[in-house]
């Protein structure tokens, strides 16, 4: 999509669609709207008063040749309560434009800006390209072929600041490496193999001058990843991939090393420990914590904070065989630890041991971690909400308040030491499922176990990692939630 601004009189702005909001319960010449023409708002209230235009949120209402303005077609969309209109709000307003528009098949289209400020301007971008954007990548029949392919910022002949086209910069930068990281998790698991993921990433580590190196086999028993091992040897998609991508600036301090661990389960049938086959076909999704790495390392290439980071990404596949892992095992982890296993379907805290215990040996001095962990969590948090974990409470709220900042949801649920006796095995270090009850946070220790005092954060994306409803901003399917969030930690750590 092409994103960018024109500074003519919004009366005179050539374009098929031109697209302004209104709030509910206010004047239908609020918002955007009551820069447009007179007669053209009188023409919009008179609708207001007959109830064809009410500004609730989302509500899209089209008029042909709009009196006194060159555009041919003007949509208004509903904004909502004015009180809690947000940039975050306004980046699903654009969407809901963009998703109305493309469905009729406009390919242009203007939106204008009811602010210049950076946060606006970054956010329409986003809201845009995140909207243009179907799942539907396999259909012989695609919506794909829709989209629209211009977006003119109208700013109505207004001064811009300085910052804006960096801003619209970042906005295009950050939406575009969210729908990377869904183009990835939406692959299906006969084509997004372990192998696929690796090249993916290695060309995208080409593609931004990244530096990147992919782990197979031999390298991983070489360094005695026995937990990661584990779960990788019932797979016959082998062998197993281990990504480990490089961001070190230059001009960036020696420390902080910030390492993002993904886990990359390209599928997850849950090995011997099988998954009732009801949903089954989402655990193609079980890669989402390594590809929202992939996407924010993707997006910080980009925009070159000066902060050193590392992505590392174990994958494979979690899959019955012969060969498997068996509940009644020991194993032995990188870091030494023993582990019983007691059920072979909690294997991403295993691959995230292992990596975690990697990130550290290569020098990483604080932990991020994100994975479809477990169903306890959206048990408790639903699937809008990823549950934030640690012991470090500072980069606990570091990535919280960069959460609020990009627009995303995410809750912090506790770890103590009560809940340690849960995993506690009578012949090993460690188990690899506290049962039952509290199973999210209990699976967050478990990771936290390798991290030691090393500063970590655990993200547990598997509730909002997917969406089985379509939003008038947003399609079915993949979301890339987290990317924007570690992208706003990262630049802001930076500054």
């Amino acid at each position: 999509m092409k994103i960018e601004f024109r500074p003519e009189p919004l009366s005179q702005l050539s374009t098929p669609t031109l697209v302004a909001y209104c709030f509910e319960g206010a004047p239908a010449s609020s918002g955007t709207v009551e820069r447009l023409p007179v007669e053209t708002r009188n023409l919009l209230q008179q609708m207001q008063t007959a109830g064809e235009l009410t500004g609730k949120a989302f509500e899209c209402t089209p008029l042909g040749w709009p009196s006194g303005m060159a555009t041919s077609k003007l949509l208004v969309v509903g904004a909502g309560k004015m009180e809690k209109f947000t940039d975050s709000h306004l980046r699903n307003l654009v969407g809901a434009a963009v998703r109305n528009l493309r469905s009729r098949g406009v390919r242009e289209m203007a939106w204008i800006l009811g602010s210049t400020e950076p946060g606006a301007v970054a956010a329409v971008a986003e809201g845009a390209l995140v909207a243009d954007f179907d799942a539907d990548t396999y259909r012989t029949e695609r919506n794909g072929k829709k989209g629209i392919e211009t977006l003119l910022l109208a700013t109505g002949g207004d001064p811009l600041p300085a910052e804006a086209d960096a801003a619209l910069n970042r906005g295009r930068i950050v939406g575009e490496a969210q729908n990377f990281t869904r183009e990835l998790v939406n692959e299906p698991s006969n084509y997004m193999t372990p192998t696929k993921l690796a090249e993916r990433a290695t060309e995208m580590a080409a593609r931004y001058g990244l530096q990147c190196e992919v782990l197979g086999q031999q390298e991983i028993l070489d360094l005695k990843m026995g937990a990661f091992w584990a779960v990788a040897q019932g797979s016959q998609q082998m062998p197993a991939k281990f990504i480990v991508i490089r961001y070190s600036p230059e001009d960036a301090p020696e420390q902080p090393v910030i390492g993002l661990i993904g886990k990359g389960i390209t599928f997850d049938s849950g090995g011997i420990s099988i998954k009732p086959s009801e949903n089954m076909h989402e655990m193609k999704t079980d890669m989402a914590g390594g590809a929202t790495m992939l996407g924010v390392m993707q997006a910080i290439a980009q925009l070159k904070p000066r902060v050193r980071v590392m992505a590392l990404i174990p994958a494979t596949e979690n899959m019955p065989s012969g060969n498997d892992y068996k509940p009644g095992d020991v194993i032995t982890s990188m870091s030494g630890k023993t582990i019983e296993i007691l059920n072979t379907d909690a294997e991403g805290r295993l691959v995230l041991a292992d990596a975690l215990t990697y990130a550290k040996q290569l020098g990483c001095t604080v932990l991020i971690d994100a994975a479809t962990l477990t169903g306890a969590c959206m048990v408790a948090l639903g699937t809008f909400t990823t549950g934030v974990f640690g012991w470090n409470k500072e980069w606990v709220n570091r990535v919280l308040t960069a959460a609020t900042a990009a627009g995303e949801k995410m809750w912090q649920l506790p770890v103590d030491d009560d809940y340690r006796d849960l995993y506690k095995s009578a012949i090993a270090d460690l188990a690899n499922t506290g049962g039952r009850h509290g199973g999210a946070i209990t699976g967050a220790m478990f990771i936290g176990e390798f991290a030691g005092d090393t500063p970590w954060v655990h993200l547990d994306i598997a509730g909002p990692r997917w969406a089985n409803d379509e939003k008038p901003y947003r399609a079915k399917g993949p979301t890339g939630h987290g990317v924007r969030t570690l992208v706003q930690l990262l630049t802001d750590f930076a500054a």
